[in-house]
């Protein structure tokens, strides 16, 4: 209180950025360990509460409530966009997804495999493998990704 001047404040009057409030809150979000954000990833769904799937998409959240999405793309049914020149690329795609339980290394492995299968490289082999998994066009990294959705509706998104 005592080096309080009035001096110091500016005379323009405050304003408010709705924008910048969002980035300094998305800055904040993506900080927080798990422990801090267990309880309300809860309260949001459940399933939130996993300290990996918090570790994958807290990046992609700007807001809290922002989780309930990923956790309906890990969990949930997701109407695949698999563009009409895709569907073959998918099938074989699906044909190559490793056997077992997917690990960190799957998608890694995967891709290389419908790589050396279909010749594709680039944006050509992963956007459409995203999309069919997830239904989106970004997000988390896929190797990360991946585990949580598991084989079995890794699969079913794949062939569907």
């Amino acid at each position: 209180v005592a080096e309080f001047d009035f001096g110091k404040i500016g005379r323009a009057p405050a304003r408010f950025d709705e924008a910048e409030l969002l980035s300094l809150n998305a800055a904040i979000l993506h900080g927080l360990p798990f422990e801090a954000v267990k309880d309300r990833l809860a309260a949001v769904d459940p399933r939130a509460a996993d300290e990996t799937f918090w570790s994958v998409v807290r990046e992609n959240c700007s807001l809290l409530p922002e989780v309930a999405g990923w956790v309906e793309t890990v969990f949930g049914d997701v109407t695949s966009l698999v563009d009409a020149e895709d569907k073959d690329f998918i099938a074989t795609a699906a044909k190559l997804l490793p056997e077992g339980e997917l690990t960190g290394d799957s998608w890694s492995a995967w891709a290389n495999a419908v790589k050396a299968e279909t010749g594709r490289k680039g944006r050509g082999l992963f956007m459409p493998l995203r999309k069919a998994l997830t239904g989106q066009e970004h997000g988390p990294d896929m190797s990360a990704l991946l585990p949580l959705i598991g084989r079995e509706r890794a699969m079913a998104r794949l062939q569907s």
